[in-house]
């Protein structure tokens, strides 16, 4: 089952992760939610929409950024709506 793993801690477990260009998406639900912590940054893929990030937070450490989801995306990503994806030092394992 894939794991989203960062400073020891599972961010996130599921075995109903869709893969895009190499990165797992977790079904917001398998997300634990008190890791998570809204932010501002946006950014925007040609083929997906608008991504919105997370900071990823475990205890005092703050990793800014570390997860991404999106909220409304293009037609072609409906499949990833609103699911949440990791990166900078947030290791997903199979």
């Amino acid at each position: 089952m894939p794991k989203a793993l960062w400073n020891n801690e599972v961010i996130a477990d599921s075995d109903e992760t869709v893969v895009v260009e190499g990165n797992h998406y977790f079904p917001p639900d398998t997300v634990g939610d008190h890791w998570l912590r809204e932010s501002a940054h946006r950014t925007w893929c040609g083929w997906k929409g608008e991504a919105s990030y997370y900071d990823v937070v475990v205890g005092d450490d703050i990793n800014a950024g570390a997860a991404w989801y999106y909220p409304d995306p293009f037609p072609a990503a409906t499949q990833i709506q609103g699911m949440v994806a990791f990166w900078k030092g947030v290791k997903v394992i199979d």
